[in-house]
């Protein structure tokens, strides 16, 4: 179970708790690659590359290969043993709508999420490291500079509501270098404050910030196929 204090007064308090599934149905990764202060580039993106696809290839039942002229094949495990092969675009259609559960016991569909587009990209090419990522990964999203852009620009720069954002930001990073705060604003630690107001933005404008992601693999296919993809597991019985 997972609990989230979302608003606290003098008298009471209010708390919302996610029941979750013991195994996950699928993970989301994000392989970002920042730039240090006083660098130019980040740090070497293949590290990451490595890392994203080791765990997209090894935590999901379902085993991407490649057959004799190089397409792409699902390897789908039997229960009673075995495998069954399929082209991979069939395989993971059908083990999301169509497999019974005993299939589907060890499958995770992994979503890798990408940004900062100057160290996965050269030029309007990607890098071998980011097609390393779209081979791995069953989805990979790229956060655009745009979208990148503009949430940075309403939730620090210019709008009132999302105030507290602001103020983690500038606790986190308009300090002395000599100061001992500790950053407020990242992925392990944020605000309270700005916790609730970036929900509150992202809960606002969702088709907006879904349209900051381009769609990387696999090809011909966008947010809402992932979006039904995952509405489709979710609503499996996933009883033991």
């Amino acid at each position: 179970m997972l609990a989230e204090l979302t608003s606290v007064s003098n008298k009471s308090a209010e708390v919302e708790i996610s029941v979750l599934h013991s195994s996950p149905f699928a993970i989301f990764e994000c392989k970002r690659v920042g730039v240090e202060e006083g660098a130019k580039k980040g740090p070497t993106t293949i590290e990451k590359a490595k890392q994203g696809a080791y765990v997209a290839k090894h935590v999901s039942s379902l085993q991407k290969i490649r057959d004799v002229q190089g397409n792409l094949v699902g390897a789908v495990p039997k229960p009673e043993g075995g495998f069954d092969f399929k082209p991979y675009d069939e395989a993971i259609q059908w083990m999301i709508h169509q497999a019974p559960l005993e299939y589907l016991r060890d499958f995770i569909l992994t979503i890798g999420i990408a940004s900062n587009h100057g160290n996965w990209f050269t030029s309007n090419n990607p890098n071998k490291e980011l097609l390393v990522l779209k081979q791995s990964y069953d989805w990979l999203l790229f956060l655009s500079d745009e979208g990148l852009t503009k949430f940075i620009k309403y939730l620090i720069l210019t709008d009132a509501n999302n105030q507290p954002v602001r103020t983690a930001f500038l606790a986190s990073y308009d300090t002395p270098k000599t100061s001992k705060r500790k950053n407020q604003l990242t992925k392990v630690r944020l605000l309270r404050e700005a916790h609730l107001a970036i929900c509150d933005y992202f809960n606002a404008n969702r088709a907006e910030i879904e349209s900051w992601f381009n769609v990387l693999s696999p090809a011909r296919q966008n947010i809402d196929d992932l979006k039904e993809q995952l509405h489709t597991l979710a609503q499996k019985n996933w009883q033991p």
